[in-house]
């Protein structure tokens, strides 16, 4: 296992800088998790599952909602994956990377994870729309409960809302931020408040703290038993958060926010609402709401509002910096990434997916119209998402940490088998509304497979026509062109050829500069690199230079700035007597033998629609001239 750098630099602040660190994880981490009560116990007794509002279906449900957050949220992700950190990352693309290195002695296992992973990252997406949509509606449903004339109000203030939260989007939550952490905070805190109200009505509700009554509700509903998971499941959306919040918090204070605060208020407010049941079986139609004072509904109504609009942004935050690292790692077209905050360097907006969130999000409300209908489409993705994250951790444990067998298998094979139940009962969900996010999920995947497989073909056409670079320099040696002064910069992905930039400017100018560097990006498969391992620079006489820069998949790569590091001597780049050449190739689909033709057709289009290497670079305006080339697949 790496050192979680994240989490050394909180401890170095002491016991204050650590409970802010709690705080601020009660914030970000959890807010998705910690709004599901607002719909779980709703959802479980709404009567298509058959589950029947009596003693035995609740402290049935009651166990299996406790023993599932135990199980799956505590022991899986808390206290097993958390410790799955990829120089201190977490989430689906840092697992992957992570599997990745782990089989690299077995390429075909790594490719199936590989694929595994990038569906993963595909179906978050599918999630990140889904959660807004649920959290906000199920929220501002309580207006039914308060003030029913109200009801058909539900739908437009929601969609008011979740616009309003798209659009301050472009210009940061660093200024709110600071309110994320207090507000969820003072949400467990009521969550325990009111569970314990409830409790304190019917004791008896505490029986289902014994896993016999889970056990004993699977036996006496044979036919409920296995599809009801596919509700009890709303319970846990918004786990796999907490590992891909990893790097922003480090693995001890999201668990300890866990285990103190959140835990605990979320299994005392499920008891809560089930003593409520278990009181009023009426109440089955919004247990969340109805547990509460009458004359604290409209305060509540606005605390949980202010709750799951926290839980979409922290959604909307890990679509943002998960699309940068999959840019980073080749797997989506380039995009423009704008910094929000000059602080925090992980506050990033990306224009193209906030706006496609948002028209998503506002049409998945206007189309389902409750949160009961939407939750027929939550947990497909969910579910999918968390039987991935096991089969990638797998590899890691076994192949990369050399885990012990006889300690590794049973936990790993435990963690698959209850996956793999609550996925097989989401499984009908996808005929019930849920295909959306499946739907979404394999158009992203198919998306990103493309862009993959269609760079691979592009590099693997250019390189047919490639010059070795030895050749080159041996042929300038003996017929030497028209040097001119400055310093030029040929930007190539691959380290052993020509750049076709340098090619086409040689032919068509006749000249070369005195200083001629061959710049070629590595995106490596850690977050960061340190600055001593930034730059590689190798010397080839009569002024050339091959300089590699390192780069990590959670960085921005500046290249202007990353060349300052060179003190290699007689390689001196002077920002205003360099010029830096691009080669921009237009490609052009052919029946040669590559992929289908849909998909090659694809390729092109999101080849010409991809950010500019100009841009992505950070390279000066005033100093890049680009060469283009058609290139046929």
């Amino acid at each position: 296992m790496s050192s979680n750098t994240a989490e050394s630099a909180a401890e170095s602040h002491g016991r204050t800088s650590s409970f802010g660190l709690l705080v601020a994880a009660a914030g970000v981490v959890y807010g998705d998790i910690g709004t599901s009560p607002l719909y779980t116990l709703k959802e479980v007794f709404a009567g298509h599952y058959g589950v029947r509002v009596d003693a035995e279906g609740v402290l049935g449900i009651l166990s299996l909602i406790l023993w599932s957050l135990l199980w799956v949220v505590s022991l899986k992700y808390v206290l097993f994956m958390l410790r799955a950190d990829n120089g201190g990352e977490g989430g689906v693309m840092a697992l992957t990377a992570l599997a990745r290195r782990a089989t690299a002695g077995y390429p075909r296992l790594s490719g199936v994870l590989v694929l595994l992973g990038l569906f993963g990252t595909a179906l978050f997406y599918g999630d990140s729309m889904i959660t807004p949509a649920i959290s906000v509606l199920s929220a501002v449903e309580g207006l039914e409960v308060a003030l029913p004339a109200l009801g058909h109000w539900v739908v437009p203030v929601t969609v008011v809302l979740l616009i309003g939260l798209f659009v301050i989007q472009k210009h940061g939550t660093a200024r709110i931020g600071i309110l994320f952490g207090p507000v969820m905070v003072l949400w467990f805190a009521v969550l325990g408040v009111l569970g314990i109200q409830g409790i304190v009505l019917r004791p008896e509700v505490l029986q289902a703290v014994n896993p016999v009554w889970a056990v004993n509700f699977f036996i006496s509903h044979p036919g409920i038993g296995i599809t009801i998971l596919g509700a009890v499941v709303l319970a846990l959306t918004g786990a796999e958060a907490l590992y891909a919040d990893m790097g922003h918090f480090g693995r001890k204070p999201i668990a300890r926010a866990w285990f103190a605060l959140v835990l605990p208020g979320l299994v005392l407010n499920y008891f809560g609402q089930g003593a409520l049941l278990l009181e009023n079986p009426e109440a089955a139609r919004n247990p969340f709401y109805l547990l509460a004072p009458s004359w604290a509904l409209l305060p509540m109504i606005g605390l949980a509002t202010l709750a799951t609009i926290i839980a979409s942004q922290a959604v909307i935050s890990g679509a943002f910096s998960l699309s940068q690292q999959a840019i980073q790692l080749g797997y989506i077209p380039r995009m423009q990434v704008q910094h929000t905050s000059s602080a925090a360097q992980g506050q990033i907006y990306i224009g193209v997916v906030n706006w496609a969130l948002m028209v998503a999000v506002v049409l998945l409300v206007i189309g389902f119209g409750s949160s009961g209908a939407l939750a027929s489409a939550y947990g497909v993705a969910v579910t999918t998402t968390m039987l991935i994250d096991t089969l990638l951790v797998a590899a890691v444990a076994l192949l990369l940490w050399r885990a012990p067998l006889w300690l590794a298998l049973p936990l790993l094979l435990g963690f698959l088998v209850v996956d793999g139940l609550f996925f097989a009962a989401n499984v009908p969900k996808i005929f019930q509304g849920g295909a959306f996010p499946v739907v979404a999920g394999v158009a992203l995947f198919v998306l990103m497979t493309t862009w993959k497989r269609g760079k691979q073909m592009l590099f693997a056409r250019l390189d047919e026509t490639a010059l070795p670079l030895q050749a080159f320099l041996d042929s300038i040696r003996i017929q030497p062109p028209h040097r001119v002064d400055g310093t030029a910069i040929f930007l190539s992905a691959r380290p052993d050829a020509v750049p076709h930039a340098l090619l086409h400017n040689l032919l068509h100018n006749q000249v070369l500069h005195q200083q001629v560097i061959l710049l070629t990006v590595v995106v490596e498969d850690c977050p960061r690199v340190e600055a001593g391992q930034r730059i590689e620079v190798m010397r080839y006489g009569d002024g050339f230079f091959r300089v590699l820069l390192h780069f990590g998949f959670m960085e921005e790569p500046n290249v202007p700035e990353a060349l300052r590091l060179c003190r290699v001597e007689g390689l001196n780049v002077e920002p205003m007597r360099t010029t830096y050449f691009l080669s921009r190739e237009t490609v052009i689909p052919t029946k040669r033998f590559g992929m289908a033709p849909w998909r090659e057709r694809l390729f092109v289009v999101l080849q010409k629609n991809a950010n500019s290497s100009m841009s992505y670079f950070q390279l000066p305006v005033n100093r890049v001239i680009e060469l283009g080339t058609q290139v046929e697949i």
